[in-house]
């Protein structure tokens, strides 16, 4: 799941994605492999309980560093939910262990921070301000290994 963003002119900024849950307050990924594996496939040996849980076979039940345990989020509030259109909440970094996204960036971000506007996949186009401000930040944890390459 995720979101693709581009430049008026259709070039390729980057993807968000969910990427499960996250100390905001300690800034660490709440996986087992931290922020390389917040995107494994791993379902061959998960024994979790659908997409908004908790726990599954990655995740820590707990923050590493402070010992938070996660808020219950649904649809209507997670980085999943803000994924399949159902999060409306505005855009906002988050506090405690709640999910969180991801970003893997397909152009230079000191390149993308001088945009005016961005568009998503959908058509919606936001103020380069908004996508650096607000959308990014609900990604804490970001990717850079894919700059320059086409990717979806």
């Amino acid at each position: 799941m995720g979101c693709n963003f581009y430049t008026l002119r259709g070039k390729h900024i980057g993807k968000r994605s969910a990427a499960g849950l996250y100390c905001w307050d300690c800034g660490v990924p709440l996986n087992r492999e931290g922020e390389s594996g917040v995107h494994k496939s791993h379902a061959d040996n998960c024994t979790h309980k659908g997409l908004l849980s908790n726990y599954c076979c990655l995740s820590l039940k707990k923050c590493p560093k402070c010992g938070n345990k996660p808020k219950k989020e649904d649809f209507s509030n997670s980085a999943v939910g803000r994924e399949l259109g159902f999060n409306k909440e505005p855009f906002a970094k988050k506090t405690g262990v709640a999910s969180c996204s991801s970003f893997s960036w397909a152009m230079r971000p000191t390149r993308a921070k001088k945009l005016l506007f961005v568009k998503d996949e959908y058509g919606r186009k936001y103020s380069g301000k908004t996508f650096i401000e607000e959308i990014l930040a609900e990604c804490p944890i970001q990717f850079y290994d894919l700059i320059g390459q086409e990717f979806c």
